[in-house]
């Protein structure tokens, strides 16, 4: 049986290891988005020869992530399946990209029915696009940054790790006015963002704040997840900010994003609003995910 455990940070290096030898873009393959929703998702993760092995979920929720590293990947998953049948559930891979789909059709034909799971689709977007954000179709996020320039005495900074007690403070406020408590999908997300924040020194994350007037009124972080892609984990603003959303995503992916070809700011997870904002930005594609239900 395969001996899962919770994730520490010290199980970070191991992890980008194996995670760099695959190069998946999907945001399931980071160890930060490992780490910091292992409380929300009861993750395990495990080190099987050279693949990363994680499961999520008890009982009839359990799922397990499609292996990422190098060597015989059909042992791998086998190895797997005989840890759910072990533990007397039905054996569920996620995080499947189109690519990965193909491969496991490929290492264990006809074993396996797919199926896509849209509210799980990342949302790729070209970086210089997000950064010039030229053409018609963004012209009312150029709108909005250009109000967000007329405020006086605003600034952009690093997120250092002598700035998270004041990240924290405004997160409380964020959470506050967007009513965190009554929502449990936001809820749920201030688990993992307040993880994320107390171990930000030890992550190796990028951020980036917006202040007006020395106040914090915006602020983001994230990575580069593979060797063409950048990832956004947070991204939070006050609402009544105009043009504080827009401005914190271009200044952000202006410095840190410049490098890579694209930016992946994640799923909607199934929500309207989050679905149309996003959409707002025209995505280049979508990272697909798919589930293989074994037969």
């Amino acid at each position: 049986m395969i001996e899962f455990r919770q994730i520490e940070i010290p199980d970070k290096s191991w992890i980008d290891e194996l995670l760099k030898y695959s190069d998946y873009r999907g945001a399931e393959y980071c160890f930060t988005n490992l780490f910091i929703w292992d409380g929300v998702y009861k993750s395990k993760i495990a080190r099987y020869k050279e693949f990363l092995l994680f499961r999520s979920g008890e009982g009839d929720t359990t799922r397990y992530l499609y292996p990422a590293g190098r060597g015989d990947k059909r042992e791998a998953i086998e190895y797997l399946i005989e840890d759910a049948k072990e533990n007397g559930h039905k054996f569920i891979l996620i995080g499947l990209s189109l690519e990965s789909k193909a491969e496991l059709n490929e290492l264990l034909p006809d074993r396996f029915e797919f199926k896509p799971v849209r509210d799980s689709f990342d949302y790729i977007y070209e970086s210089e696009r997000l950064i010039t954000l030229s053409g018609k179709k963004l012209q009312s996020k150029r709108n909005h940054i250009n109000r967000f320039k007329e405020l006086p005495d605003w600034q952009y900074e690093e997120l250092t790790d002598d700035k998270i007690g004041e990240i924290i403070d405004f997160t409380s406020k964020w959470c506050k006015d967007a009513g965190c408590d009554k929502n449990e999908s936001l809820g749920l997300e201030a688990c993992a963002v307040a993880k994320c924040l107390s171990n930000y020194p030890s992550l190796n994350l990028k951020g980036g704040i917006l202040r007006l007037d020395e106040e914090i009124v915006a602020y983001t972080i994230g990575e580069p997840i593979n060797s063409d892609t950048v990832i956004i984990h947070i991204e939070k603003a006050f609402a009544d900010v105009r043009g504080a959303y827009p401005m914190i995503n271009r200044e952000f992916a202006e410095r840190v994003a410049s490098g890579y070809k694209y930016i992946n700011r994640e799923d909607d997870a199934g929500d309207a609003g989050l679905r149309k904002a996003k959409e707002s930005y025209y995505p280049v594609f979508m990272q697909e995910k798919y589930a293989a239900f074994l037969f």
